[in-house]
């Protein structure tokens, strides 16, 4: 299983990747109005972002994250398993995709849906992916830390380049159907980002109901909740099954980074990243 599958170069996972499908999303895919769309880079929070969405819409009540798959919720519309659900689906529809930006839909960009786009610090990125190929036969097995920080540098990892998925879809960031979340700000003060992605949905909650979004989205009951957590599958990933929840901290790279990867990585960052105003990311 390990290798990749690679499309316009960018590596994908092979047991769930098929070209035409990705081919199909950008053409033919045709988003609605009243879809909703996570988008994100791996290892950057999905499944959390996930479960407060799906929490907002039940207004807290756990029934729905407690007895359908995450998968099954909010499908990744670029995986083999999700598209076909997703076309064939009835009324508002709630995607994921870590999809780059010139991959995806392209009736995305002329229409009203909604999207949030959640990104982490890309060294905790780093750290979290690194240890996740570990465990997994989902992608190629670096022998090291430090030979993992070169692929990511270089974009030689599962959807490729950190900084330009991160520059493009940052391009929308105006827009009044898009909002940007950080990891960082959504562990310092979760409630007020469960209020701020209430604001964008236009849902309201109750101060009761807002408790409960945010008991059931914690690391804790996410971590323990089969539905979320992707013990579920067990085939060839992992043979006890794949539970993904590992740390959910931020500024754990301090501890796996050494003083000279860190240096390299800083100086490929602001390069990288040059343009975007002064203190944009919360963990500069």
């Amino acid at each position: 299983m390990s290798g990749y599958s690679w499309f316009e170069g960018i590596p994908f996972p092979v047991m769930w990747f098929q070209k035409e499908i990705v081919e199909d999303i950008r053409n033919m895919f045709v988003v609605k109005e009243e879809d909703l769309i996570i988008l994100t880079y791996p290892k950057s929070g999905t499944h959390w972002l996930i479960d407060i969405v799906c929490l907002i819409q039940t207004k807290g009540d756990p029934k729905w994250i407690q007895s359908v798959p995450i998968w099954d919720r909010s499908p990744w519309i670029e995986y083999s398993n999700g598209y076909p659900v997703l076309i064939h689906k009835e009324g508002p529809r709630l995607i994921t995709s870590h999809l780059p930006i010139h991959l995806f839909s392209k009736s995305f960009f002329s229409s009203k849906a909604k999207a949030i786009y959640l990104i982490r610090n890309p060294r905790d990125v780093i750290v979290s992916g690194y240890y996740f190929l570990g465990k997994s036969n989902i992608g190629k097995n670096p022998e090291s830390l430090g030979t993992y920080i070169e692929w990511f540098l270089e974009g030689n990892v599962l959807y490729g380049s950190w900084f330009e998925h991160v520059r493009g879809w940052l391009s929308m960031r105006k827009c009044d159907n898009f909002l940007v979340l950080y990891y960082e700000d959504m562990k310092k003060d979760t409630k007020g980002t469960i209020k701020k992605i209430c604001d964008f949905l236009g849902k309201k909650l109750g101060p009761d109901e807002l408790d409960l979004v945010l008991k059931y989205s914690s690391f804790q009951v996410m971590k323990e909740n089969n539905m979320s957590n992707f013990s579920l599958i067990k085939l060839d990933l992992h043979p006890n099954g794949l539970n993904i929840m590992r740390k959910g901290t931020t500024g754990d790279w301090k501890n796996h980074f050494t003083v000279a990867q860190a240096e390299v990585f800083d100086k490929v960052f602001q390069e990288k990243m040059a343009g975007f105003p002064p203190g944009m990311f919360p963990w500069e």
